[in-house]
């Protein structure tokens, strides 16, 4: 095998995992895409949980209210 040939082969072997290396990059920026938009959606589910949360303690203070109204008298 004479060098030009040993060349070729390195460089098409180079061109070959870049390519791979390429998709595997697009696949990645992919899966990072739906992981942001999974995060997003969590995050506002997040919000929607505490702002429930927040209602409910509000909700509980008045019924304690309530409740320390009848015992107190």
């Amino acid at each position: 095998m004479d060098l030009l040939t040993k060349l070729n082969e390195k460089i098409d072997n180079l061109l070959k995992n870049y390519e791979e290396l390429q998709k595997e990059n697009e696949n990645l920026k992919l899966k990072l895409e739906n992981n942001k938009e999974l995060l997003a959606q969590k995050d506002t589910e997040l919000l929607e949980c505490k702002e429930q949360m927040a209602l409910k303690e509000l909700e509980l203070e008045e019924v304690i209210s309530k409740i320390e109204a009848i015992l107190g008298k």
